[in-house]
C-alpha cells in the first residue's frame, strides 16, 4: 500500500477503488451500455400519480416544489433520501428562490446554512492574485436540507419510495409504466435526476465519450492553523502530467475543505483517480502550509464530472425528462450539481408545471426545457485554454499566465464582470469588455493548443450569446400579446422566452 494513500481509511480505499475502475472503463469505452427504456403501443389509460422523480438528492428540490402546486408526486430514491455530510458551497442570493417558491421559510434558510466566510482568493502561480467577496462563500447543511425538504415532502401528499432502485421503463402513447423491483407505478411523466451515470442516460448516450472531464479529490480535515477566508481557484504549480493542478479551500462546519481538480479528456492514457489522490496529499502540505500528520482527516471526497459538448441531452424517447447531471447541462467548467440545480429550479418547475397541465409531453415540447444555452456553450473555449491533450507540448506556466492576465483584466474592470464569471454566468457585456484587454502576447500561444476547430464553434456561441441577449428584451415586450395565444402556444413562447433570458446570463441578479 502506498504511504500517502494509507491515510484513507479501509473503506474510504474500497470506494475510490470502485469510482477508478468507472473512470477506467470511460476512458477505455467499456462502460456496459443499459437497455432500460422500451416502446410500448398500448394506451395505460389511468395513471398512480402525475410525475415519478427517479433520484431523491436532488430530485426532492422539483419534487416537493411540484408537490406544492397540486401534482402528485412519487419521489424514488435507492437508499433512504439524505444528505451527505459534506457542505454545499453556493452565492447567498441564489439561496433566495428556497424561500420565492416556499420550500424554506427564512428561519429555516438561515438554519441551513452551517457556514460562512469572507474574502476568497484567485491565485496563480507566478501570477496576478485578488481577493473577492460574497462569492461562493455560504456552506448549506445538506443533511438539515433534505430532511426539512423531506418532512415538507411528505406533509403535502407526496410518496416517498426509499430503498426503491430504477430498473425500467415502458413508454406508452399517454403515459410511463416504472418498474422498481416488484411495484410498478404507471405515471404521466418520468423525471431523471439520477445523475451522469443514470442508466437512462447510458442508454440514451450510447457509450458516447465525454469531451471533458473534471477530475476532483480532496477532504475535510481538522487542525488547520488558518480557517478564515477560502480559495475559488489557486495554483501554485506549472503543468504536471499534461495537466494544470487547480485548488479550493474554504472553511467547513467540521473543519476545513481542500480540493484538487484539473479538466482532461478521456484519453486512455490518463491517470488513474489514485494516483491524483497521491498528488493532493503530496502537495496539500505546501498549498496549506502544514504537515499531513497535524491533520484529522475527517472524511475525503473524490469524483469525476464529464461534459459533452452537444448538451444538454436531447432525449429519444417522449415522456421523460433529465434534469440536473442527468441532463448534462453543466457547464464543463463548474461541477453542475447542487448550484446548477438551485439557478434552474424556478425555470424548471414552471416550465413542468405548464408541460403538464397543456399534456406536452412529447420528446420535442420537453426539449424545450432543457435548450441549447450559449452563454454555457462559450465555456467550452475557456475549459480547453485551462486543459492539455495527452501528447501536448505547451509552455509549462501556459495555463497560468493567460489565466492570470484574464483575471487582472476582470479585476479592473470590476465586480459587474467579475462575480458572475465566478459563479459561471458568462453575459456579453462582460465577455465583449474583457476580450480586447487581454494581452494578445498570452492569447497567441494557446491557439494551437486550442484549435480551429474549437475556435469556430466558439466564434458562433459568442454570436448566439449576443443574438440571445437581444431577443430576451425583445420577447418581454410580447407578454400582452401572449396572452391571445392557445395555451400550447403559450407554453411554447415561455419556453423560448426562459431560453434567451438564461442563455443570455440575464438571469443573474
Amino acid at each position: 500500500m502506498n504511504s500517502l494513500l494509507s491515510y484513507l481509511p479501509e473503506n474510504t480505499q474500497k470506494g475510490l477503488k470502485f469510482v477508478d475502475s468507472r473512470w477506467q472503463a470511460l476512458r477505455h469505452n467499456s462502460l456496459e451500455i443499459p437497455t432500460v427504456i422500451i416502446q410500448n403501443s398500448e394506451l395505460l389509460k389511468e395513471f398512480d400519480t402525475d410525475i415519478i422523480m427517479a433520484g431523491g438528492t436532488l430530485g426532492i428540490l422539483i419534487a416537493t416544489t411540484l408537490q406544492n402546486q397540486g401534482w402528485r408526486v412519487t419521489l424514488m430514491e435507492k437508499g433512504i433520501l439524505k444528505g451527505r455530510e459534506q457542505e454545499w458551497n453556493i452565492s447567498r442570493q441564489e439561496l433566495e428562490v428556497l424561500v420565492d417558491l416556499n420550500l424554506l421559510s427564512t428561519a429555516e434558510l438561515e438554519q441551513a446554512i452551517t457556514t460562512e466566510y469572507n474574502p476568497a482568493r484567485i491565485s496563480f502561480h507566478q501570477g496576478y492574485e485578488l481577493w473577492v467577496k460574497d462569492v461562493l462563500n455560504i456552506g448549506i447543511d445538506p443533511v438539515f436540507l433534505l430532511e426539512t425538504l423531506k418532512h415538507k415532502f411528505l406533509n403535502a401528499g407526496g410518496t416517498l419510495l426509499e430503498k426503491t432502485l430504477f430498473n425500467s421503463a415502458s413508454i406508452h402513447p399517454d403515459g410511463v409504466r416504472v418498474q422498481a423491483g416488484e411495484i410498478s407505478i404507471k405515471t404521466r411523466l418520468l423525471i431523471d435526476g439520477m445523475g451522469h451515470f443514470s442508466p437512462i442516460v447510458q442508454q440514451a448516450r450510447q457509450g458516447q465519450k465525454p469531451d471533458g472531464v473534471c477530475l476532483v479529490v480532496g477532504s475535510c480535515a481538522k487542525g488547520y492553523t488558518n480557517n478564515e477566508t477560502g480559495d475559488l481557484i489557486a495554483s501554485f504549480t506549472p503543468i504536471f502530467n499534461q495537466c494544470q493542478y487547480f485548488w479550493e479551500a474554504f472553511p467547513a462546519k467540521d473543519g476545513r475543505t481542500t480540493y484538487l481538480f484539473t479538466y482532461v479528456d478521456a484519453h486512455p492514457d490518463r491517470f488513474s483517480l489514485e494516483f491524483w489522490m497521491e498528488e493532493y496529499l503530496r502537495l496539500l502540505p505546501e498549498y496549506q502550509n502544514i504537515e499531513l500528520d497535524q491533520l484529522q482527516f475527517e472524511r475525503f471526497l473524490f469524483g469525476f464530472f464529464p461534459a459533452y459538448q452537444d448538451s444538454p441531452l436531447k432525449m429519444p424517447w417522449d415522456r421523460i425528462l433529465p434534469i440536473g447531471d442527468s441532463a448534462g447541462g453543466q457547464s464543463p467548467v463548474s461541477f453542475g450539481g447542487f448550484g446548477s440545480m438551485i439557478r434552474h429550479l424556478k425555470r424548471l418547475t414552471s416550465g413542468i408545471d405548464e408541460a403538464l397541465k397543456v399534456d406536452s409531453l412529447d420528446k420535442q415540447s420537453l426539449s424545450l426545457l432543457q435548450p441549447y444555452q450559449p452563454n454555457i456553450s462559450v465555456n467550452w473555449l475557456f475549459q480547453k485554454t485551462m486543459s492539455v491533450g495527452i501528447n501536448q507540448k505547451v509552455s509549462p506556466n501556459q495555463i497560468n499566465d493567460l489565466m492570470s492576465g484574464v483575471f487582472q483584466v476582470m479585476d479592473k474592470l470590476g465586480d459587474d464582470v467579475l462575480k458572475p464569471f465566478l459563479q459561471d454566468v458568462i453575459q456579453f457585456p462582460a465577455l465583449m469588455k474583457t476580450l480586447p484587454l487581454v494581452n494578445p502576447k498570452l492569447v497567441f500561444p494557446i491557439l494551437p493548443q486550442v484549435g480551429i476547430k474549437p475556435l469556430l464553434n466558439w466564434s458562433i456561441h459568442y454570436l448566439n450569446l449576443a443574438l440571445y441577449s437581444g431577443l430576451y428584451p425583445l420577447g418581454k415586450l410580447a407578454q400582452p400579446i401572449s396572452k391571445n395565444l392557445s395555451p400550447i402556444q403559450q407554453y411554447y413562447y415561455h419556453r423560448w422566452l426562459d431560453a434567451w433570458q438564461y442563455g443570455a446570463g440575464q438571469d443573474y441578479h
